[in-house]
């Protein structure tokens, strides 16, 4: 079996794609992947602290949020708002900032869909630079769903 060089990869091999089921409803977890306030509360993996958002949802504003390492590194990035519909969809640009400018932008989408009482989120991200880049974010994004289920829960039993 040839080993696939990073150099070559396919567009498609590129593309980092992530299904979850939520046990909360469609419009929960709209506002979750929308609203600051509970931004700040999943958007980064296990043991990262998001210190800064801002951004509305709304199609051309930008975004911008930092997250800090358990080793108190900051990790800046932001992008820009492409389409937005509400409860259904949201794509937005992604680029990390490296001495405060962005570097390479990759293109996220997210789609929400009711699956019974439970909502099915798939979640896109497309045009990596590099194989490593994608299963980086692949374990990044992971975590942070895994944060994002914990926290719908969390919501759901205040109710």
């Amino acid at each position: 079996m040839a080993v696939m060089n990073e150099a070559v990869a396919k567009p498609a091999a590129r593309e980092l794609v992530i299904t979850r089921v939520f046990a909360a409803p469609r419009e929960l977890v709209w506002q979750a992947w929308t609203e600051r306030e509970h931004m700040m509360r999943w958007c980064a993996p296990h043991d990262f602290v998001i210190t800064h958002g801002e951004g509305a949802a709304r199609v051309g504003d930008s975004w911008r949020s930092c997250m800090v390492s358990p080793a108190g590194e900051e990790h800046w990035v932001g992008g820009v708002y492409r389409e937005v519909v509400e409860n259904k969809k949201l794509v937005f640009t992604h680029a990390w900032d490296e001495a405060g400018q962005p570097r390479h932008e990759t293109l996220v989408t997210v789609i929400l869909a009711d699956d019974g009482a439970k909502t099915k989120m798939t979640f896109r991200q497309e045009n990596f630079r590099s194989l490593a880049s994608r299963d980086g974010h692949e374990g990044g994004w992971s975590e942070s769903f895994e944060r994002l289920d914990s926290y719908l829960q969390e919501l759901s039993a205040g109710d």
